[in-house]
């Protein structure tokens, strides 16, 4: 009788770092406590007996509190080069209960860093390997975090404009969840852009190899990965419901009327003579009131959009506005809404806010 199909998965990654540093990485206790678990995990309890026959193991929980543990024993460690190990979930709940599979690291020199491959094989369904290939695409990003000389900022890459609305949506959203990473000036439809994100809209956001596109989801991704700083999603349904509401808005209403034919039209104007198309402008200026008179009401419920508490959607309007109150005309609509001023502040006094003024971020 033939041995049933097994089902394997290879990955490779370059990591800025010694060789040593990489394999002492996946062959020591600490080493291991430094970055095991994809992006949103916690982790506990930790061991490992670095050597042949010795064994490994380790506790870890999701966002929303279900514990894994995993471990396994080490079959091969050959300095630097080569480290091989078993791997088996515990607990009939666990993503791949009572099955054995087998991980392959071999790590070589390259460009003044580390080349390292991992075949994890073994898999009994494709199913499984597929799932398992998303883990390992983030606990690598966290290996990478680790072991990069500029850490997390060396794993995450936002691209767009700093004069954009929505990049300065997502550089307050990456403050507040005091989250470090690269800014790489990127226009619209640019090259590097569409490797992102297939419409050519920014920001786009890449995490290691993964690659996260439209501003909502990555201020999802964010919240979901990254647990220090402010919560992005507040706790309440209601609360949810109405950051939901309103981000929704912003794309649906908001940014055509007050960015695409207000602000736009005055930055870069397109009408006769290369003046400003005043038709279009006061179409934008006769459409706002409702719009304000809308914020207005939500801000008479609590001192941000979704209630009492901040969320992204207050990331998602408050760069629009500031934008809008920088004219004259946009400025005297909305002295007439004196909640709305008053979310505002409080938005704008935050250091995620003051952080990413994009006069600034042209300045230097």
């Amino acid at each position: 009788m033939n041995a049933p199909e097994r089902f394997s998965l290879n990955q490779t990654r370059f990591i800025r770092a010694p060789i040593d540093k990489v394999f002492d990485a996946f062959a020591t206790q600490a080493g291991l406590a430094s970055w095991m678990g994809s992006r949103g995990t916690s982790l506990g309890r930790v061991a490992a007996d670095p050597r042949v026959g010795g064994a490994w193991r380790i506790e870890m929980a999701s966002r929303d509190g279900t514990q894994y543990v995993v471990g396994g024993q080490f079959k091969q460690l050959e300095r630097p080069h080569r480290v091989v190990y078993t791997w088996k979930w515990e607990g009939d709940k666990s993503p791949m209960p009572h099955v054995e599979t087998l991980i392959e690291v071999n790590l070589n020199e390259k460009n003044g860093g580390t080349e390292l491959h991992m075949k994890h094989s073994g898999f009994p369904v494709g199913m499984a390997r597929d799932g398992h290939d998303q883990g390992w695409k983030s606990t690598f990003n966290r290996l990478n975090d680790y072991l990069d000389p500029d850490g997390i900022a060396g794993t995450v890459t936002l691209l767009g404009d700093v004069r954009s609305s929505y990049t300065r949506t997502v550089r307050m959203a990456l403050a507040e969840k005091n989250v470090p990473y690269t800014l790489a000036p990127s226009g619209p439809h640019s090259p590097q852009v569409l490797a992102v994100h297939p419409f050519g809209r920014i920001p786009a956001l890449r995490d290691g190899v993964i690659d996260v596109w439209e501003t909502a989801a990555i201020l999802n991704y964010l919240d979901e990965c990254f647990g220090a700083g402010a919560l992005l999603r507040p706790g309440t349904i209601m609360e949810r419901t109405r950051a939901t509401q309103w981000i929704s808005a912003v794309n649906s209403y908001l940014y055509d009327t007050m960015v695409k034919r207000y602000v736009l039209q005055i930055l870069f104007p397109k009408g006769e003579g290369g003046q400003p198309n005043r038709a279009v402008i006061d179409a934008a200026l006769a459409e706002m009131p409702a719009q304000f008179a809308a914020l207005e009401a939500a801000y008479t419920q609590g001192a941000y959009l979704a209630g009492n508490s901040f969320s992204g959607a207050d990331l998602f309007v408050a760069p629009i506005l500031a934008y809008v109150q920088a004219f004259p005309e946009g400025a005297q609509l909305m002295a007439r809404y004196p909640n709305l001023l008053r979310g505002q502040e409080l938005v704008r006094a935050r250091p995620s806010f003051k952080a990413t003024d994009p006069r600034a971020a042209a300045a230097s």
